[in-house]
């Protein structure tokens, strides 16, 4: 009977040990699975799942282009001295690696993948990518408009779109986790990553990046078609205090909570999973160790869930760059006590944390922390059961045609009508010739930075959009390739394009601006392509000059990441457009908007100044800005934050209150009527501003509160309402207190934040009223 029994038990304890751990079990609760899996696993296993390391054949590439030395200045290319990619390889497969990034094919992402199946505890992979507009570091897949075309829409609906099919192309080819939404807001133009973000106003950033987090994660993220969202860079990267990328930012307390922090505290109630941390340090506290913002502000107070990761080799800058530590051990310590759950990337980092835990310096609790949140994420994605990508199917699920059209109706609503002298635009059909020339009218300037090189027929190009739909309206095209690097055109290619042009009858010139990280020499924007003026770099306006002698009608057509001052355009050149970084289609979009088949209704995200010497130059400046003059430069910007033409005109009306008197309680409705003037159909944005009269401490002149794309035939109106909270007219008082103070309030509505186009009211606002927050 006991040998029966003993036998019995021992059945039972096989059987037990040949079943599946919970943690694989699929039918299961995720934090179930959770924490059957934070069970089972040592230290180190935790420990492995913060390491994050750049894939194996960048980091083959990069093994043949840098030294060690220039690796810790180099933010694209990534190895490890004294660490081969063999290497790195056996370490997934012992568990000692939790994500990877630059990931590019989905052939790597599953051998990688394949690796990670083979450890222990089977962890599978999270693989992050910089998917800004699009998976565009991936050849074949959907390059949409830059992120300032985006915020040009004034539409949140492009955002999410976008996201939500970036998402669809990146878990196709093996990538689950999206470095964007970049909220910082952009405060200083000379910046190089401009194009990144959503422009100045902390509101259009906030907006537009809720819409983005919830296109990548659509609510929760769980399932196979979305991907986590990373808000990113904590914080205030858009005000450097030089322009220079990572430069030290140097901004007040206020400035810091009304201008910088919005749009995180929107993204962290939107369920954004992941944040990154800025590379620069905020008022000598490098963001990576910055305990006050990472965990007393956005973890504790605004109830942040989701996971910190680090930005590129940050952590270790904190030693070598900010000198604040004195080596990587006491770095890694000052970031993950702050709250860092991530390391991108590289070595060490493993063993400083498990050396610290071990010594009593980092707790035990904030390791299961950080694993806890990154493991829950793979759960979620689903790939502990769906690791692997069908390499078969990726055609179908990239570039299809309704991404397609998402991104040409993007670049159509983006791209922004600056002037239109005598409508020398829609082109009317003729039987006429246009020339076209610039260095980026024929070539990928239009797909921005964080692009790869994509196949040619993917990409409509300026020149052949326009040579495309020319012949539709009778025109003939000739086309002189004036030299396509901006800094070094030289001055042969200016006299033969100016001889050619004289002979058209309109000449389209395209200028701007080159973020192209895979031409780096050839860069003037983009990451960490600052400059110190805003002119159009190298001889390109002697090329416009030099076209406009000839006394041929000259179309100016901007390409380019970051705004453009050039007043001498202004005055003389009859019609200027901006395009930004329009995408695979912007060609196309272009072309349609030159020929009328499209009537443009993008608005400018941001301020364009007339030089350099005006900054800082923002919409929402303090009352005494411009108390005194400059002595050689006006105090008004060559175009104003929220402008942009159309082909047709449009009026709207003051704008009516629901009530004039206010007690803050419920919501105070604002309506307009909104009514097409113009002989065409189009889109107009309408844009609600408030001003608070009277407060305890300065006050912006104007704050966008509100917008609305609407579309109108010729002769119509509507009417328009917004809806306003009393949390829509707070601010932090001489206390820092969060509060609305009683008194009078403008509300202004119009088509830009030019006082010229807007109309305005009045109301009163009964009771001061306090808000539990900071």
């Amino acid at each position: 009977m006991r040998i029966r029994l003993f036998i019995l038990l021992i059945s039972i304890s096989m059987m037990g040990q040949n079943r599946n751990p919970l943690y694989l079990d699929s039918s299961a609760d995720v934090e179930d699975r959770l924490s059957d899996l934070m069970s089972r696993m040592t230290l180190e296993d935790k420990v492995a799942q913060m390491c994050q390391y750049v894939g194996l054949e960048h980091m083959k590439k990069a093994e043949k282009s840098l030294s060690p030395e220039e690796l810790l200045g180099n933010d694209a290319l990534g190895f490890y001295e004294n660490l081969h990619s063999s290497q790195v390889a056996e370490m997934v497969t012992e568990g000692k690696i939790g994500s990877f990034l630059h990931v590019l094919t989905a052939t790597e992402s599953n051998y990688l993948q394949s690796l990670a199946e083979k450890s222990k505890l089977k962890i599978p992979l999270l693989i992050g990518i910089d998917a800004i507009h699009g998976n565009a570091l991936v050849s074949g897949t959907t390059v949409y408009p830059t992120p300032i075309n985006m915020a040009a829409t004034f539409d949140n609906y492009f955002p999410y779109q976008i996201a939500k099919e970036t998402a669809i192309e990146m878990r196709a080819t093996g990538s689950h986790w999206s470095f964007t939404p970049n909220i910082d807001v952009m405060r200083d133009p000379r910046w190089g990553r401009v194009g990144e973000t959503f422009g100045e106003d902390p509101y259009l950033v906030g907006e537009m990046g809720v819409a983005m987090i919830n296109g990548f994660q659509q609510n929760d993220y769980t399932g196979t078609k979305k991907v986590i969202a990373c808000a990113k860079h904590m914080i205030a990267g858009g005000e450097p205090i030089n322009g220079l990328n990572a430069s030290p930012m140097d901004v007040s307390e206020r400035t810091l909570y009304e201008i910088h922090l919005p749009p995180y505290k929107k993204a962290i109630e939107a369920g954004v999973y992941s944040i990154m941390a800025a590379h620069n340090e905020l008022n000598g506290i490098p963001c990576h160790m910055h305990k006050e913002l990472m965990t007393d502000l956005m973890r504790n107070q605004w109830n942040f869930d989701g996971f910190y990761v680090s930005d590129w080799m940050d952590i270790e800058r904190i030693e070598k760059l900010h000198y604040v530590a004195e080596n990587f051990k006491q770095a890694t310590f000052l970031s993950v006590d702050a709250g860092m759950d991530m390391h991108m990337h590289g070595t060490h980092f493993l063993e400083n944390v498990i050396e610290l835990v071990n010594e009593g310096r980092l707790s035990i609790e904030r390791v299961n922390e950080a694993c806890e949140k990154i493991l829950r994420a793979k759960f979620k994605l689903g790939l502990f059961e769906h690791r692997y990508v069908d390499e078969s199917d990726i055609k179908n699920q990239i570039f299809t045609p309704g991404h397609q059209k998402t991104a040409l109706n993007a670049a159509r609503q983006s791209i922004t009508l600056l002037k239109n002298h005598n409508d020398i635009l829609p082109l009317k059909k003729a039987n006429k010739t246009i020339f076209i020339t610039g260095p980026n009218a024929n070539n990928a300037t239009t797909l921005g930075d964080w692009h790869a090189e994509q196949p040619q027929e993917n990409t409509i190009t300026i020149y052949e959009g326009v040579a495309e739909l020319a012949s539709k309206y009778g025109y003939k095209t000739e086309f002189f390739d004036s030299g396509q690097n901006l800094r070094n055109i030289k001055n042969v290619q200016i006299q033969q394009a100016a001889q050619q042009a004289a002979k058209a009858d309109y000449a389209i010139v395209v200028v701007g601006e080159n973020s192209m990280r895979y031409k780096w020499n050839q860069k003037t924007a983009g990451e960490n392509m600052a400059r110190a003026d805003l002119k159009l770099p190298g001889k390109q306006l002697e090329l416009v000059q030099a076209i406009y002698k000839t006394k041929t009608p000259v179309i100016v057509v901007l390409v380019n990441g970051r705004p453009i001052a050039e007043p001498w355009m202004q005055e003389n050149i009859p019609a200027i457009i901006e395009t930004w970084e329009p995408g695979s289609f912007g060609g196309q979009a272009l072309a349609e908007i030159l020929f009328g088949e499209v009537n443009p209704s993008g608005k400018l995200p941001l301020t364009v100044p007339r030089s350099v010497g005006q900054l800082q130059m923002v919409y929402n400046h303090k009352p005494s800005q411009y108390f005194h003059k400059y002595a050689f430069e006006k105090t008004t910007p060559l175009y104003p934050f929220g402008f942009g033409l159309s082909y047709t005109s449009f009026t709207i009306s003051t704008p009516k209150p629901s009530k004039y008197t206010w007690d803050g309680k419920d919501s105070l409705e604002v309506s307009a009527m909104v009514t097409n003037t113009g002989k065409l159909d189009g889109m107009e944005t309408v844009q609600l501003y408030i001003r608070d009269m009277y407060s305890s401490v300065t006050r912006p002149v104007l704050e966008l509160k509100g917008y609305q794309k609407i579309y109108l035939k010729s002769g119509e109106s509507k009417k328009i309402t917004f809806a306003l909270s009393a949390q829509d007219l707070a601010y932090y008082n001489i206390n820092m207190d969060y509060m609305v103070e009683e008194g009078a309030f403008s509300i202004y509505v119009g088509n830009s934040s030019d006082k010229k186009d807007l109309k305005h009211t009045q109301i009163n606002l009964t009771q001061n009223i306090y808000f539990n927050e900071k």
